[in-house]
């Protein structure tokens, strides 16, 4: 029987002289590349020119990282920034939150609806496809630098996260060891990368070994559940299109994803430490005003009857006939 399967990949693909390429970064990245062909197949389904698409990129690329960086700052970290302002630039030193992320996307798209002559709610009802998509590589991001673990389980889909140093274990040596568990080892190189090895662990262990246990692999939970909605989404709006009830598919997104982040928050380590010993953890508090946000939009879904679909340029055709004169 499979009691648990060692997580022990290098987050890091290369360096290319002062750059390090990582699997977060490119996988981050690869949302918006792949939501670009999304966004474009559902602007030229509803007649609307996909020239939009990088402009709305833009503006939600630079929305999500400010919103990601700064929802860390301030709803997870602040003591660490508030005596060093500068350090909240060194983004590339970690730190994004999800939450701050759900807020920078909104207002981004608020910002873009308001200058282009979008509907906002329309604009939000497309995006939110796209982020499905952008939330599911980035968890496997997370997943790749073994981060964000799981409560320790014996599930037989355990995964082991030797190189997630926080969370570690040392036990005594007439203390029994979980099945599946490894001992790690880390050796930093010249380089400073740091070389970690895993030895799987017998029944027992020295007190000064440093062990992994299996744990639940939650970053794949929110990945999958990630993928579900942009499947479900997607669906209804094939099914609807241009006459999807307005705000229909921001509403439903942001109450199950968050709802199911609530729900998630349950089988996870504490990410900081101030969230020992509450009964609910930041992520779980963040939450619950987007659940009630999302049902009011919901509720509120396609009601307007001067407004019932939202509305966008209908410019495709105007697109068309420019990119056909230029190629005369």
């Amino acid at each position: 029987m499979l009691s648990a399967i060692l997580w022990n990949p290098d987050p890091i693909i290369a360096h290319i002289g002062p750059l390090t390429l990582r699997w977060y970064g490119l996988l981050f990245m690869s949302g918006f590349v792949v939501g670009t062909f999304i966004l474009s197949h559902i602007y030229r389904s509803e007649k609307v020119s996909p020239r939009w698409v990088d402009v709305i990129t833009i503006y939600v690329l630079i929305g999500t990282v400010l919103g990601a960086r700064l929802g860390h700052v301030f709803f997870y970290d602040w003591p660490q920034y508030k005596d060093n302002l500068l350090s909240i630039f060194k983004i590339w030193e970690g730190g994004l939150a999800s939450h701050g992320a759900t807020i920078g996307i909104i207002f981004a798209v608020w910002l873009f609806s308001r200058n282009n002559k979008f509907d906002v709610l329309w604009t939000l009802d497309r995006i939110v496809l796209v982020v499905a998509v952008g939330g599911a590589l980035i968890r496997i991001g997370n997943l790749m630098n073994s981060e964000i673990v799981g409560h320790p389980t014996d599930a037989p889909w355990a995964f082991v996260f030797p190189r997630d140093t926080e969370h570690l274990q040392r036990f005594a040596p007439d203390q029994p060891v979980p099945a599946g568990s490894y001992v790690v080892e880390r050796f930093r190189q010249p380089n400073d990368d740091v070389k970690v090895t895993a030895q799987l662990a017998g029944p027992t262990v020295t007190a000064d070994s440093l062990v992994a246990v299996p744990r639940h692999p939650t970053q794949i939970y929110e990945s999958l559940f990630c993928v579900f909605l942009f499947v479900l989404l997607y669906g209804m709006w094939n099914r609807t299109r241009e006459r999807t009830p307005r705000g229909q598919l921001f509403g439903l997104f942001v109450v199950l994803l968050f709802s199911f982040r609530f729900f998630i928050e349950f089988f996870k380590e504490d990410q900081v430490a101030f969230e020992q010993g509450m009964q609910f953890n930041m992520g779980q508090l963040l939450s619950i005003p987007l659940v009630f946000m999302g049902l009011y939009v919901l509720w509120r879904a396609g009601k307007n009857p001067e407004n019932p679909y939202g509305y966008a340029p209908r410019d495709l055709a105007e697109y068309e006939a420019e990119e056909a004169a230029a190629k005369k």
